[in-house]
């Protein structure tokens, strides 16, 4: 995974020590260099970047009035001479706080925090599962693939798009692994993935060629979750 990264810093000498720090990481991509934060605001508004080596004392804007009005901000390393910033970056949330001059060491510590949180980003990002034991095999299910679940007494049938399975456990348990609001229980013994339902007749749910009945009880709760003020009629 390459990091976006762009260096600003009104100093050209300091511009130069970082953007050579960044040629020797494998992982980190320069794409671009900015002398001010009028400069940076304009980047950020044509390209996606991950990272951000900032500095404070700037013409214009400094590092940190800027930090402060960027909403969504990626990842932020300040670089800066002045240390008494320190407490204010990180109350701004930045990752790390640079003082020049930066030493390669220091540096990549920085980068290489940087690069350990956005790895557990995209990991947190992955498609979820569970695992379903059946017998004496494991098998693992995704979750936007299920269809629905049907509890039968101390069993459920996890329905998915590719296969039937049967597991030993209650109903209660397995929801807890099924996020709101796309699973919802629309019966006792029925929760439903609510982004699979083609249609909704009477009482029941169409999930593919499958017929879900709708609880009297949970009828009003199901209807409002899954039609959210997008009905049209005539």
């Amino acid at each position: 995974m390459k990091i976006k990264c762009v260096i600003t810093d009104d100093e050209p000498i300091a511009r130069k020590g970082i953007k050579g720090y960044v040629e020797k990481i494998d992982f980190l991509q320069l794409v671009g260099e900015c002398e001010d934060a009028l400069q940076l605001n304009t980047l950020l508004a044509e390209q996606e970047v991950d990272l951000i080596f900032l500095d404070i004392e700037m013409p214009y804007l400094t590092g940190m009035e800027f930090l402060a009005q960027l909403k969504n901000p990626p990842r932020i390393i300040i670089t800066s001479a002045y240390e008494h910033y320190a407490l204010q970056g990180y109350e701004l949330n930045v990752t790390d706080y640079l003082l020049k001059p930066v030493s390669f060491e220091r540096f990549l510590k920085a980068v290489n925090k940087v690069r350990d949180a956005l790895a557990r980003e995209s990991a947190a990002e992955e498609v979820p599962y569970l695992f379903v034991k059946n017998n004496k095999q494991l098998k693992k299910i995704n979750l936007h693939e299920i269809l629905y679940v049907q509890s039968l007494e101390n069993y459920v049938i996890i329905q998915s798009e590719t296969s039937k399975e049967i597991a030993y456990s209650p109903l209660k348990k397995i929801m807890e692994y099924l996020p709101e609001p796309q699973f919802i229980q629309v019966h006792r013994s029925f929760v439903i993935n609510s982004l699979k339902v083609e249609a909704i007749e009477g009482n029941q749910l169409v999930i593919q060629n499958h017929k879900i009945p709708i609880a009297r009880n949970l009828r009003e709760v199901t209807f409002e979750s899954l039609l959210k003020n997008k009905l049209i009629s005539r």
